[in-house]
């Protein structure tokens, strides 16, 4: 049955449609946000998927073009994989709902949000992380919501709910938040150096938008949402677990506390076969029937085991306080020819961050639903098997890959200079060399130092913290939080809460989390705790290892100079079909790049070709003017005189009455084709025609 439900979110009208569209998914609602209109329908598998030990929920986001009526830029003229956008946009409607799904859920549900239609004052990732919750909280589909987010920004020194696209041009905080009724449980942001406190008001007003969302979309659901359908349990038998627990309990606790990790996973290792061979004696025939959720009963007994030596004795497996970082370590200019690197480590978390500076045309194009067309700072994320340890072969970056990239991207974005103070593009790759928890943070760390060392003369230096929680299961106001979390604190615990910035502010945030929410409270101390932990890494470690941005950059770098020139002498410069600019760049090997308002951006391998392409250009824009001097070539000879040319596409004429002092029979007698001349300008007429003389001692 069709039905609408309406309601104002930032001053704009948000609909809900159901019961039109889709009606064969286990939930369908049509979003409408201002003009923006986007599809989310939900759908489960009957059936558990066998041989799992997780939930198996997909969330896709798809972007089509003709949304913002533009036709794909791609040969096919289709959209084609998801963009980098789309794919951080999933992992943003993923993280806030998974928590909310039955931990021993094992069938597959796969989220599918479609963009029709784009209004740019109304976002579409807002509309569709709602539409999830509608349709989730209206399906059949097993669900603890509802759950809302929304976009936050700071504007003008005041915190807006879902800026428009005028207020995101001068917006310094971009925020979205997602949570229940009651708690926060996302955040994801990039912001402009924004203080703790100013933070943390935008995250709480943002939560109180949400909170009339929820109520919103639980009206909805109470009215038409279905039963949620049964579904068979994956949780470990109670009898396996208590069997596995009574004789490996106290193995298990000493299993546990080793400050290396290979050494801890042999342990494990050991230990998991002491308890195969218990068992087959104990269970005798029935041990292979029981064998399948043996692993579950295994793991299951490690994470309790983990969270209790944190909950109740405020014990870490490696040994370290609740607030200590792991050991730290930072240097610069590992690699002779890049153009800047650097390696950071935190414990057993290592990462080699690798800076390359290109010209302004290097610049990555985007073909996107947003206004942003192209980027000229990109940082890419890399993280092979061999950095925890595994054998198989390296496919690509995945989803993970492109989210601890964009984050890391993010938070060095409001540092990088413009590009009138530094006219480069700059791509930094973080290579992933080993890995022990927290790995962002450090590709966080690890690129501003390489960054320094390129010579990018970056606003201030920032670094990356996380801070993991454990809470009780029985009353969640009772937890232990930790900085700097390895591996197996983020596996067992219940969040990652990232922060990077400088000694001024926030530049990001990511939070994951696996219980229901954060309250204030908790995400106050977080802020707290990382703040600090952030100013220690800057001035103990990182500021000691480069203390500021080099004042060069390397001599492997393309040299660039900037110039600006007249609009309309933009044609003049480049030449009919690009002969002119052609001929520059041949004779002087730079690569010169010409923007609309005029900026011209030459990049040599060395300043003097550089040097020379900036003097030709200046010389075709140049005015010639009656009275000054020139140093010429001659181009061409005719009875009556000679051409010559002062810059390219600027010649004039030397009667043969003004080529010397005397008088002159043949034009040859004095000069040939390719002499250089220096000649003065004594006329330039009405049709634009330059008439020379010679300059002679």
């Amino acid at each position: 049955m069709f039905k609408t439900y309406s309601m104002e979110l930032a001053g704009r009208t948000l609909t809900v449609e159901t019961g039109k569209m889709a009606g064969l998914a286990n939930g369908s609602a049509l979003i409408r946000y201002g003009d923006t209109v986007v599809l989310v329908n939900v759908t489960a598998s009957k059936q558990p998927r066998e041989g799992i030990d997780f939930f198996p929920l997909s969330v896709d986001y798809e972007e089509r073009l003709y949304a913002v009526g533009k036709i794909p830029g791609s040969f096919q003229k289709r959209e084609g994989k998801p963009a980098d956008k789309a794919i951080l946009v999933a992992r943003a409607i993923d993280r806030p709902i998974r928590p909310l799904f039955p931990k021993d859920l094992r069938n597959d549900v796969c989220v599918n949000a479609l963009v029709l239609c784009v209004d740019p004052d109304c976002s579409p990732e807002v509309a569709a992380q709602i539409g999830t919750s509608v349709a989730l909280s209206i399906s059949d589909i097993p669900f603890n919501g509802p759950t809302a987010a929304v976009s936050v920004g700071y504007v003008d020194d005041q915190i807006v709910i879902n800026p428009t696209l005028e207020q995101r041009a001068k917006n310094r905080l971009n925020l979205t938040v997602a949570g229940t009724h009651d708690k926060v449980s996302m955040i994801e942001a990039g912001a402009d150096e924004i203080p703790d406190d100013i933070m943390l008001a935008a995250i709480m007003t943002g939560h109180r938008e949400i909170q009339k969302i929820t109520e919103f979309i639980a009206k909805i659901a109470s009215e038409i949402g279905k039963p949620k359908f049964t579904y068979e349990s994956a949780d470990v038998p109670e009898e396996l677990f208590n069997d596995v627990a009574e004789f490996a309990k106290d193995k298990m606790y000493e299993a546990v506390q080793a400050v290396q990790k290979e050494d801890r996973d042999e342990k494990i290792d050991a230990l998991t076969k002491e308890i195969e061979e218990h068992l087959k004696e104990k269970y005798g025939e029935e041990y292979d029937e029981k064998a399948a959720k043996l692993g579950d009963a295994i793991y299951k007994l490690e994470k309790k085991t983990v969270r209790h030596m944190i909950l109740e004795e405020h014990k870490r497996v490696d040994g370290r306080a609740i607030d200590e970082i792991r050991p730290l370590s930072a240097e610069v200019d590992l690699l002779p020819r890049t153009h800047g690197s650097a390696l950071f480590s935190r414990g057993q978390t290592q990462v080699m961050s690798i800076v390359t500076l290109g010209t302004i045309g290097d610049e990555q194009e985007l073909d996107g639903l947003d206004e942003e067309t192209s980027k000229r700072y990109i940082h890419h994320y890399n993280f092979p098997p061999y950095s925890v340890g595994e054998a198989r072969p390296s496919r690509g970056p995945g989803r993970r890959e492109i989210g601890h990239g964009a984050l890391a991207e993010r938070a060095l974005a409001p540092v990088i200079p413009s590009q009138e103070e530094f006219p480069y593009t700059i791509r930094v790759v973080s290579e992933i060399l080993s890995s022990n928890g927290s790995t962002s943070q450090g590709s966080i760390c690890g690129s501003t130092l390489a960054l320094m060392a390129a010579g990018v003369p970056i606003k201030e230096p920032v670094a990356g913290i996380s801070t993991g929680l454990v809470t009780d299961e029985n009353d969640r106001n009772r937890y232990v939080m930790m900085t700097d979390i390895q591996g197996l604190e983020d596996f067992f615990g219940d969040m990652d809460f990232k922060v990077a910035g400088t000694k001024n502010g926030i530049t990001a945030i990511q939070v994951d989390i696996k219980i229901d929410g954060l309250t204030e409270q908790i995400i106050k101390e977080a802020f707290e705790r990382t703040r600090v932990a952030r100013m220690y890494i800057l001035n103990e470690v990182m500021l000691k290892a480069i203390p500021a941005p080099r004042e060069e950059i390397s001599k492997y770098a393309p040299k660039i100079i900037t110039m600006k020139i007249d609009v309309d002498k933009i044609k003049d410069v480049i030449g009919s079909g690009g002969k002119t600019i052609n001929k520059i760049i041949e004779e002087t090997g730079v690569k010169i790049d010409i923007e609309e308002d005029g900026s011209v951006f030459i990049a040599g391998t060395d300043t003097d070709s550089a040097n020379r392409a900036k003097e030709i250009i200046e010389a075709i824009t140049m005015e010639l003017e009656v009275g000054k001097t020139y140093f010429g070539k001659v181009v061409r000879i005719m009875n009556f005189g000679a051409f010559v040319e002062v810059a390219p596409g600027k010649e004039g004429m030397i009667h043969i009455s003004k080529l010397a002092k005397e008088r002159v029979e043949k034009v040859e007698d004095v000069v040939s084709v390719g002499d250089e001349v220096l000649v003065k300008v004594i006329e330039i007429d009405a049709q634009g025609r330059v008439n020379m003389m010679r300059i002679v001692d």
